[in-house]
């Protein structure tokens, strides 16, 4: 995730450590209703590139029966999330760890996870960046584990909006490997990484949520 486009993901200085991500405030309740709904009631959480720790201490705050492993690659994102997580509850976030999940191997130091979520990412990585973190994640479930995947896709190959479009341009002229992945292509990735889709949520602002278990064959 080294490569991701800097001008794509944007967060200011917030009070001391602490970044503020507009985008992540705007999202928050309705993914909070999303795991409302799909999400185990207990057990522990994985979050795949937390950005400034808003989501997390969010979804901590409100879901304290999960424990939370916020991850982020950049160093001052983590002390953002560290921040942050002082107004969870105690003990429902773990310290933030650098984990880039786009690199093979991870899941065999980080697995067992009953849920991992997955917001805003995979439009600003490459296909087979996205394709290892999908692979990776499948490994990385429990058994009865739910992988979650949140963020702006294409729809058979289009997207849904003019601004979709103008944002999917904008990503692929900084970063030509990357931009908007499509719905279609999602599925076969996840059903060759051995996880079957459970459910497909229209979001707010044309987003999408995948909901993702591990199939029986590889149960």
């Amino acid at each position: 995730m080294t490569d991701t486009p800097p001008r794509i993901s944007v967060a200011h200085q917030g009070t001391g450590a602490r970044l503020h991500a507009p985008a992540a405030e705007r999202n928050a309740d309705a993914i909070l209703n999303l795991l409302r709904s799909h999400a185990p009631s207990s057990g522990t959480a994985l979050e795949i590139a937390s950005g400034t720790g808003q989501h997390v201490t969010h979804f901590a705050t409100r879901l304290p029966g999960l424990i939370w492993q916020p991850t982020e690659i950049v160093e001052e994102r983590r002390a953002s999330i560290a921040a942050w997580s002082a107004d969870a509850p105690e003990g429902t976030i773990r310290p933030p760890v650098h984990l880039d999940a786009t690199q093979p191997g991870w899941s065999a130091t980080y697995n067992g996870f009953d849920l991992i979520l997955l917001v805003n990412l995979l439009h600003l990585v490459s296909t087979s960046a996205a394709r290892t973190l999908i692979a990776e994640a499948s490994r990385a479930l429990s058994p009865t584990g739910r992988f979650i995947v949140y963020g702006p896709f294409l729809r058979n190959g289009r997207a849904t909006s003019e601004g979709d479009a103008r944002f999917d341009a904008a990503i692929r002229a900084d970063h030509p490997e990357a931009g908007y992945k499509n719905d279609t292509d999602m599925l076969r990735w996840a059903h060759e990484s051995g996880l079957a889709v459970i459910a497909r949520t229209e979001m707010p602002a044309n987003n999408l949520a995948l909901v993702m278990v591990r199939s029986q064959e590889t149960s």
